[in-house]
Parts: structure tokens; sequence; C-alpha cells
């Protein structure tokens, strides 16, 4: 059985749901709303498909200027070198459902994740009354830098690290935004993007200073978000035809809850990462996807 895109198992649907905060009878009742979610209690959803715990995650703890934001680590198996940093949307955390689902699919094929809290608790009980913060895309681009140069020191300064390891960006709503403008500003460090619903038009001036290769990704029923998202790609002038893509996804909305509609970003974004920051790959790639990179 599959409920929002999500394989269950007819046992685990009959299992108590252990949720305080949602107050749902049975796990079945969870797979509707995006409160459930691993991480955030003790419920039977962490061992479904989909919302297993994954390998070798940790959190850690970010400073950033003169807060600190709360994270989860993965780091890449295998011979991967390729970190994804998950910018969430508006009023959603590193806790958000769908992005969690998407980073278990990216580490399922070997990438390395980094999903955090754009605002402190503090910030987010304010963002909470007046919803300002949300859509303050210069702090949030800023934070998201700030997170990618405390990452890329830590593993520098890990005794054990032999690669060079390469940074992704995932963003969905809002943080799309910001993740454009952090990477028009991080430069050829930032060697990928994936939107999931984003908001790119919010980048602004930013759009005609990204080289990051860019894969924007809007649910087919979220019309005015495709029309934001099909101006955005037009104005992402630094990118050949190669590096940048608009792939809407039939039938989805703005938070692709729709059965089946959220896998396909998730494959959407494996394979864009894949190409862009498997070292493998860009070896055997010609053009200015290859040049670029090689200037980092």
């Amino acid at each position: 059985m599959k409920r929002n895109g999500l394989q269950m198992s007819a046992a685990s649907l009959e299992n108590i749901c252990t949720c305080k905060e949602c107050d749902h009878d049975y796990a079945t009742d969870c797979m509707s709303c995006t409160c459930c979610g691993p991480g955030t209690h003790s419920m039977v959803m962490d061992g479904m498909e989909g919302f297993e715990p994954r390998g070798k995650e940790v959190q850690v703890r970010i400073p950033v200027g003169s807060i600190v934001l709360s994270g989860d680590l993965s780091r890449p198996t295998g011979n991967k070198q390729g970190i994804v940093l998950f910018a969430h949307g508006s009023g959603s955390s590193r806790l958000s459902t769908r992005n969690r689902y998407v980073a278990g699919v990216l580490q399922r094929a070997g990438l390395g994740t980094l999903l955090f809290d754009l605002l402190t608790e503090d910030e987010e009980m304010i963002d909470d009354q007046t919803g300002h913060l949300r859509f303050n895309i210069k702090l949030l681009a800023d934070r998201l830098a700030g997170v990618t140069d405390w990452l890329l020191n830590t593993l520098d300064s890990d005794e054990n690290n032999n690669n060079k390891f390469r940074i992704g960006y995932f963003g969905a709503s809002t943080g799309a935004a910001a993740a454009l403008v952090a990477a028009a500003n991080k430069g050829y460090i930032v060697r990928a993007i994936v939107s999931r619903g984003g908001r790119p038009d919010l980048a602004g001036e930013y759009l005609e200073q990204v080289t990051s290769p860019t894969l924007l990704i809007v649910g087919g029923d979220d019309k005015v978000v495709i029309g934001l998202n099909q101006e955005a790609l037009s104005r992402l002038k630094s990118l050949g035809d190669d590096e940048k893509k608009l792939v809407i996804v039939p039938g989805a909305t703005h938070l692709f809850e729709e059965p089946g509609t959220l896998e396909q970003v998730a494959q959407l974004a494996t394979r864009w990462f894949a190409l862009f920051l498997d070292n493998s790959q860009q070896e055997d790639n010609t053009g200015n996807s290859q040049r670029r990179h090689d200037d980092s």
C-alpha cells in the first residue's frame, strides 16, 4: 500500500501512533499530515520504508556568527564526495518530512546530507508570530553560506579526510531562493542546486550571478509557481542549456503530497546531484560544465 508516495506494509499501518503532538490513533493516519517524521517524537513511523533511520547521521551544533544552529549530518559513503545541504521552506525546519525523505534517498545513493535549521528556536518563536524572518532571503542565504563554511572547515580538519568534498544545495519554497543567493555569493564552491516547489524569483538580481548547475522542480498543478520558475530559468544567464533545467511533475501540487510525486522529486534530485557532484562522471563530461568546475 502507498500513501503520499511511500511504500507501507499493512502490518505497519495497523500499529499505534505514539505521537502526542498530532494525537492520531494509528500510524496510517500519520501519512496525511506533516507533523510526523523521524526524529520529531517516538513513533512506529520511524521504522517504515521511506522514514527508516539512516546510517551514521549525527546531530551537530553549527556556529554562525553570534548564533548556533542545530543540524543532522550524514557523510558520503563509498567513493562519493558529494554533500547536499538542505535549505527548508518557510515555516518549516530541518525536521521537514519531505526533505528528510529526499535526504534518505540521496543517502542511499551514497551522498552525504546536512539538514539544519535556518532559524534558532527563539527566532522561530518570533517568526511564528510575525512571519517576517521566513521571507528575509538575505538572512537565510547568509545563514546557508555560513553553514557551508562551517561544514567545509569541519571536513577539512578531519584527519581521516583524504577527499575534496563537493557541495550541493537542495532548497524548498523560500529556501530555494536562499540557496540561489548563497550559491551566487559562494561561486564555484557550490557545484549543483535543486529546487523543490521553490520561489527562485525571490533571489532577484542574484539569478544572473548563479554559476551552479540548477534544476527547478515544480508541481504540474502549481500554476502560479510554474510561471515564476519559468521566468527565473530565463534569468539564469550564466548557465549553459545543459546546466539549467525546469521539470514539471504532472499532477503534483505545491507540497508534492500526491502519491508518487515526492518519489519523482527524490529521483530527479539524485540524478542531478550524481551528474554534477560525482567526480568520476564529471571526468567523462566535456563542455562548459567541465571547464567551470575545473576552475574551482
